[in-house]
């Protein structure tokens, strides 16, 4: 067993020991292939969640703070992590995000950029939609429903991928593409929530 599953196991014994995890529409994740999960952003444990109760590896983004760690610096990249410097376009985290979308991988985006302080949904930053329109990824919207209190249901939805084929044809902006992924983003929540 590899680092990152172990990991993976450690988280889901973490979460589902804490709160009553239900995760909704996994079938809609390719089995394989360039996948991009974009999610809001409600709590710090929003990453292992939407990687560890899922099949293939899940790689993302993390501050570069948590790289000038000593323990993390080693740790993060097994898991599947790599630094961006937030507040500024990073060109070398695209470039490794590029990279490992090209190399058929599947990165987890949280386009928000930072945790919602109240729990609702922000805006969405123009990386993901950037990624959705210059690569051939499949992005699957996702949906985090809290809130995270102890033993209390705490909702994973995947849901349908998105198509891109008109805004990438039509050469929509980045912007114009995130605000799509926010869009379904929040009618999985508006859905779920309602269900809860």
């Amino acid at each position: 067993m590899g680092i990152y599953q172990f990991g993976q196991g450690v988280s889901r014994m973490v979460l589902s020991t804490s709160y009553k995890v239900e995760i909704i529409g996994k079938e809609n994740i390719p089995e394989q292939g360039a996948t991009l999960l974009c999610c809001n952003h409600i709590h710090n444990f929003d990453p292992p969640l939407l990687g560890a109760y899922i099949k293939r590896q899940l790689h993302y983004m993390a501050k570069q703070e948590l790289f000038e760690k000593p323990i993390l610096k080693g740790l993060l990249p097994k898991l599947g992590a790599f630094p961006v410097r937030r507040g500024m376009s990073d060109k070398q985290a695209i470039r490794t995000a590029m990279k490992l979308l090209k190399e058929g991988k599947m990165i987890g985006l949280f386009p928000e950029g930072t945790r919602s302080k109240d729990g609702q949904l922000g805006k969405g930053l123009s990386g993901a939609g950037f990624f959705a329109l210059r690569t051939d990824a499949v992005v699957v919207p996702c949906a985090i429903i809290g809130p995270y209190k102890a033993f209390n249901t705490l909702k994973l939805v995947y849901g349908k991928p998105i198509d891109f084929s008109d805004l990438r044809e039509q050469k929509a902006s980045a912007e114009e593409a995130t605000e799509l992924i926010m869009s379904e983003i929040k009618k999985l929540i508006d859905e779920h929530k309602r269900s809860y």
